[in-house]
This record gives structure tokens, sequence and C-alpha cells, in this order.
């Protein structure tokens, strides 16, 4: 290792440098870098950082490792580090200590190439430089070429999604429940992938008493380099027969993922289970388009007040203002009027009139059984096995299992 805060002579040309500031209290990362590199990097802080990537020396330069405490204050000097490099087409591998999610997601859009979480995992640096070193790949054809080898091979899973209108209005509910029916619907039921896009609020790990992990911002980060055993190995299995990607364990920018990520993983989604179930945010945001775009049905769910009456008029606005396809959207009324209700049905009548709507879906209320299964993370059927929402929740999962088998035949 050497300093180079300035011009240096050395029998090794410099391939990379460590900065930070102090790379002392990084005793792991001065380790794999000498046995990655042995004598050909060296160390700099920040400031001296800038100066340096300003000198012929740092020319030769492959990337610079940037490490950060959990308590950096500095962070526009740092930014400055990255975009200095980037513009030199210095590759930024970022070593982070509990560095917050939103931080990382501004340092990686600065340009930053891929993070590596400290302590350092054994290997990690390694794979890490591998990445950084291979060719950077052509994203415009990473989707379409996907598509169409799978397409060649075998037919492609369909996608349901399930867009809450109002807060309470059981999306997740329903998306988590909808894919546990959909999996245990008998000796042949389709395999089933759950996959909550709710950044910030996603409920489906709490619903199914799973843990958040790391792996999902990897995930969601690199979709890029992303192939079938890193998505495999970020989803959990809950009772052996559901597969689910949960949200991360931190709140995450609704912008962290752009249209491009979000075709990726549901195209490596549709390729490898038969039936997807993407649990949505309440929040439009730029890849609800896509998501809309991908879906063979697109379940938005409401409450008989005003706030979804409001809320509805106003997707169905957006919708036909970028002409999207408004008849994938599949309006599901929840805690819906009972039979005897005939006010409350005059009321669901009157709404999808004045929203020039139909109500494909009517669910009962749940009761107090949906709020105690969900606490305890376990589906209705686990619970409350006669419950009545379930019992509608299942006649959909029956439905989405025959179609399945019929498009199966089809394909055969």
């Amino acid at each position: 290792m050497s300093s180079v805060s300035t011009p240096i002579k050395h029998s090794a040309p410099i391939r990379a440098c460590t900065v930070s500031r102090d790379v002392q209290n990084f005793d792991l990362l001065i380790e794999d870098m000498e046995m990655e590199l042995g004598e050909s990097w060296g160390d700099l802080t920040f400031p001296s950082a800038l100066k340096f990537l300003d000198q012929p020396d740092a020319r030769s330069l492959e990337f610079i490792a940037i490490a950060l405490d959990d308590d950096e204050t500095n962070m526009a000097l740092v930014e400055a580090v990255i975009q200095r490099a980037t513009s030199l087409n210095i590759r930024v591998l970022l070593i982070a200590e509990e560095l917050g999610p939103i931080a990382l997601h501004r340092l990686l859009r600065l340009g930053a190439s891929d993070f590596v979480p400290y302590p350092l995992p054994e290997g990690a640096l390694h794979d890490a430089i591998q990445r950084l070193r291979a060719p950077s790949p052509d994203l415009s054809n990473i989707v379409p070429q996907s598509r169409q080898s799978i397409a060649q091979n075998q037919a492609m899973g369909a996608v349901y999604a399930v867009h809450p209108l109002a807060g309470g209005s059981g999306s997740t509910t329903y998306a988590v429940n909808l894919a546990w029916e959909i999996a245990t619907v008998g000796k042949n039921a389709p395999s089933v992938c759950l996959l909550d896009f709710d950044l910030q609020t996603g409920s489906v790990a709490t619903y199914l008493d799973l843990a958040r992990t790391e792996k999902v911002y990897e995930l969601l980060s690199n979709t890029a380099v992303m192939d079938r055993d890193f998505f495999m190995n970020t989803l959990q299995t809950f009772n052996d027969k559901l597969k689910v990607l949960t949200a991360a364990a931190d709140m995450l920018p609704l912008d962290l993922i752009t249209p491009d990520d979000i075709e990726r993983v549901i195209t490596m989604a549709r390729a490898n289970f038969d039936v997807v179930i993407i649990d949505m945010p309440g929040t439009v945001v730029q890849w609800t388009e896509t998501v809309l775009n991908e879906a063979d049905a697109y379940y938005a769910t409401m409450e008989l007040d005003m706030r979804s009456a409001q809320n509805a008029l106003r997707l169905i606005r957006a919708l036909k203002a970028e002409d999207l396809p408004l008849d994938k959207v599949r309006y599901v009324l929840n805690r819906a009027p009972k039979f005897t209700d005939l006010s409350g049905k005059a009321r669901a009548k009157r709404m999808a009139e004045s929203l020039d709507i139909e109500f494909e879906l009517m669910l009962p209320d749940g009761t107090a059984q949906v709020t105690h299964a969900n606490d305890h993370g376990l589906p209705l059927a686990e619970i409350a096995p006669k419950n009545p929402l379930l019992k509608e929740i299942r006649k959909i999962a029956q439905s989405i299992a025959a179609s399945n088998r019929d498009e199966g035949r089809a394909a055969a």
C-alpha cells in the first residue's frame, strides 16, 4: 500500500485507491485490498482524493473504493469525489458501514458503480472487483433479449397486481391471501411468487412473519447484474409453498428503482413461476405504468366511501391522460354490503355508476379475524378457514389456477 496524496514513483503502477477519513478504521478492507492488488494500490483522504484525481497519475486507476463510516458527515465532499471519478471513467466502489439506504441511493445515482457492506463478507471485495472489471452491459437490450429467450423455451407466468386506492382498503391482505390460496389450490397448484413493491411501508413480511433482509436492497439496486441465482436467493419461502420478495429492512426512496429495474424483476419472476402477485404502493410512481403494462389484471382495492371514490376518479383520469390500458383495471370493493343490506347495495351501485366502472369483485368484511391473522403472520386459511372474505378470495384463486392450467395445456 502506498500513500498517493502526491505524485509518487512506484515500481508497480497504482491500479486502485481507497478513499476514507482514515483507512486504519477499515482493517478488513486493507487486508482484502492487499490480497487482491498486492502493492498496486494506495490510500487517500477525501481532500487529497480530489487533488490526486486532477493529476496524470490518476488516469491509470481502475477504480477507487470509498469507505464510509456510519457517522459520515461530510457527504458533499464524498459526492464531489464520486462525480470527479465518474467524469474520468474511473469506477467507484462504495464500502459502507451502516449507512442509510437514502444516502446510499443518492451516491449510487451520482455514479457509484457498486457497493459492499462493511465489515466485508468473505470474498465480497473480490466479487465486487470482478463486477467492476466486467464490460458494461447494454442495458437497453437486457429485458427484450431475456423475454425473447424465455418465450422460445417456456410460457411466461401470469402477473396480477394489487393497488390500494385508499389506506386500509385491504390490498396487502388481498394480495397475500390470494397468493397463498393459488399456491395451495390442489395437488397441481401453480408455482407462485409474491413481490412486495411497496418500498416504504410494505407489510407482506409482517403478514407472513418473514424477516426483512439486506438482500432485497442489494437486488433492487443491482438488477442489471441480476441472474436467476441472485433472484432466487433473495426470495424467502413461506411454508414450503410460496416464494416471497419482501420489502427491504429500511424505508427506501420510491425512485430507487426505475421502470427498467421493475421490468427485469418481473421478467425474472415470470420466467421462474406460473403466477406472480405484486403488492403495489398506494402512490402512483414512474414504474406504475410498467407494472400495469406487464399485468394480466390490475386489481384496485377500495371501500364504499368518498375518499375511495375520489381516488378512483383520479386514477382513471391519470390512466386516460397517458393512454394506458384502463381495461386491465379490476375494481375491488372491500367490506362490501351484505346481501340483506339493500341501502348499502344501492350506494355501491350509485358509486359505480358515477365513476362509470363496474365492481368485478365484492369482498365481504373479514371482521377482526383478518387483523388477528395478519398480526400472527399467517394467511386467513391458517387462522379462520371459514372466514367469508377467505371464501371469496379462494374462488378467485381457483379461477386463476384453472386459467393457468388451461394456458399450460394450450402451450403444450
